[in-house]
C-alpha cells in the first residue's frame, strides 16, 4: 500500500513537471513566432512597409502626432539598429578583454537610453512603451524629433541635424560636442543621404498604403 501511494505521488510529481516544462516550451516558440524580424531589403522604404505594412501606419501616427516626416526617422532608426526589436550596443571591456557591460544603455529599435526613454514616458504619459515595440519606438523618435527642433530650431526635415542632436542629445548638440567626432558627421551625411532616397521612394509607394483594403484588393489583380 506505501509504495502503491509513493508511485503515485512521483507519478504525479512526473506529470506536474512535464505539464510545466512543456507550458514553458510553448510560450517561447509563441514569442519566437511572434517576434518581428528586420525588413528583407531595408534599402527600399517601399519595401520595408510592403513586408511590415503595420510600420507605414504606426509611422503615420506618428507623422500626425509630431509634425515629423516619415522618411526621416525610419532612416535614422536603420542607422541605429538596423530595424532590429531587441538590438543592443556593443560591449565594453576592461584591459580590451574582460567584458564590463554594455558601453550605454540603448536597447531596440529606436536605441533609446534608459534615461531618455524614461523622459519621453513620463513626458507623453504612454507609460506601458516598450523600446522593442515598432510602434512605440517610432512615436518615442517622433517626439524626440520635434523637441529637437523646438529646443535646438532644427527643422523635422534636416535628416543630418536631427541625427547629431540624436546621437549626441540637445545639450550636446547645442555644444557642437560632433565637431570633434568626424566619424559621426560622416555617419550623418550617410542618413542624410538615405533619408533622401527613401523620401523619395516613399512619395512612388504611399498612395498603395492609404488606398482602403477593398480598392488595393482590386489593384493588385
Amino acid at each position: 500500500m506505501v509504495n502503491s501511494i509513493i508511485q503515485l505521488v512521483l507519478t504525479l510529481k512526473v506529470v506536474h513537471l512535464f505539464i510545466k516544462y512543456t507550458t514553458l516550451l510553448l510560450i517561447l516558440i509563441s514569442l519566437g513566432a511572434c517576434t518581428t524580424l528586420p525588413p528583407k531589403n531595408p534599402e527600399n522604404i517601399c519595401s520595408i512597409f510592403n513586408e511590415h505594412t503595420h510600420w507605414y501606419f504606426a509611422a503615420k501616427r506618428a507623422q500626425e502626432k509630431w509634425g515629423v516626416p516619415i522618411h526621416i526617422p525610419i532612416s535614422i532608426m536603420y542607422q541605429e539598429s538596423s530595424f532590429k526589436a531587441d538590438a543592443l550596443p556593443p560591449m565594453d571591456y576592461f584591459l580590451g578583454f574582460i567584458p564590463i557591460g554594455r558601453v550605454s544603455s540603448a536597447y531596440g529599435y529606436s536605441q533609446a537610453k534608459t534615461m531618455t526613454w524614461n523622459d519621453y514616458k513620463k513626458e507623453t504619459g504612454n507609460s506601458g512603451a516598450d523600446r522593442d515595440d515598432f510602434e512605440d519606438a517610432i512615436d518615442f523618435m517622433g517626439w524626440f524629433i520635434y523637441k529637437s527642433q523646438k529646443i535646438n530650431k532644427t527643422s523635422k526635415w534636416d535628416a543630418y541635424n536631427q541625427y547629431l542632436n540624436y546621437h549626441e542629445g540637445w545639450g550636446g548638440f547645442k555644444r557642437k560636442s560632433f565637431y570633434k567626432k568626424k566619424w559621426l558627421m560622416a555617419v550623418s551625411r550617410k542618413v542624410e543621404k538615405r533619408a533622401k532616397r527613401y523620401g523619395a521612394q516613399l512619395k512612388k509607394c504611399e498612395a498603395s498604403f492609404t488606398q482602403s483594403w477593398w480598392s488595393r484588393l482590386f489593384s493588385s489583380n
